[in-house]
């Protein structure tokens, strides 16, 4: 892979992300209290304060800190810095309460509305899709037992050079991303690619803390996934697998163990590759 197109992912794929959450959010407003807001930025202004005094910053290191910070934005990787670093945090404290799946982050790279392909089908992929074949089935049921039919799960994931369609150049705009309905039981069955460990962007300012903390910038291999039903918790989840290096070490610490999947030999529509069950257990909306 060429410099340029290292240089072009992460450019590209800060702009892309940070564009993409800031039109989810077009028109939206939340009405925090002022108590709360003076709560929260007060106690994450004195632990900065705290590290500062703790570590005894120079005035050079402070300064390497502001033109980091300001590089943070200009770079458009907010959405990754806290995505990477952040998001885990905020996923556990929603999904506490639940006693179906819990899930896991969901990341800068999610687009909506990616094709609708029904309950058994093979995601969008180029001809000649890198990778060993993978057929990813199973059942989506509510905590008590009951198939949730015409529930939508909406996959994503990274090819097999370890990256995603755009937020990369050159790939088709709905490259290993599709959206799924599945039928009257609950079930579906996805034929894709086993994606890729890759490095999150290096180039920009996350990379410039990565080299200079000596930190690895790594993700283990991994599928993302939305699954949504009628009168139901949406579900955001990570499914990782077995044996990958980085599972022990992710750089966004998103791994748990219950989103470990168990893929085994198999035939997908008469080509060897890998096939994994997994079902997806929605808390009802209280």
């Amino acid at each position: 892979m060429s410099n340029d197109q290292l240089e072009a992912r992460a450019a590209d794929s800060g702009a892309n992300a940070t564009a993409a959450f800031r039109k989810t959010r077009e028109g939206a407003a939340l009405d925090v209290p002022p108590e709360r807001v003076s709560a929260m930025a007060t106690e994450a202004i004195e632990a900065i304060q705290e590290v500062a005094r703790r570590h005894r910053l120079t005035y050079d290191e402070y300064r390497v800190l502001k033109d980091w910070l300001i590089s943070v934005g200009e770079d458009g990787e907010w959405p990754l810095f806290l995505d990477v670093w952040l998001e885990h945090v905020i996923e556990d404290i929603n999904t506490s309460h639940r006693t179906g799946d819990k899930g896991s982050i969901e990341g800068p790279y999610y687009v909506p509305n990616a094709p609708e392909m029904g309950s058994h089908a093979k995601i969008d992929m180029r001809d000649g899709e890198k990778g060993d074949t993978l057929r990813f089935q199973g059942q989506v049921r509510s905590t008590d037992g009951s198939p949730l039919g015409g529930a939508k799960v909406e996959l994503w994931h990274a090819d097999a050079d370890g990256f995603y369609s755009q937020y990369a150049p050159g790939l088709p705009e709905w490259n290993l991303r599709g959206s799924f309905t599945v039928d009257d039981e609950g079930r579906f069955q996805i034929d894709t690619v086993l994606p890729a460990p890759y490095q999150i962007p290096t180039d920009g300012a996350c990379g410039r803390l990565i080299a200079a903390a000596g930190w690895h910038a790594w993700r283990p291999a991994h599928l993302h996934l939305k699954v949504g039903a009628q009168g139901h918790e949406q579900l955001t989840a990570q499914l990782y697998f077995p044996g990958d290096p980085h599972n022990e070490d992710d750089i966004a610490s998103a791994v748990k163990p219950e989103l470990m999947l168990d893929p085994k030999d198999g035939d997908v529509d008469g080509t060897a590759g890998k096939v994994v069950d997994y079902d997806f257990v929605l808390d009802p909306l209280a």
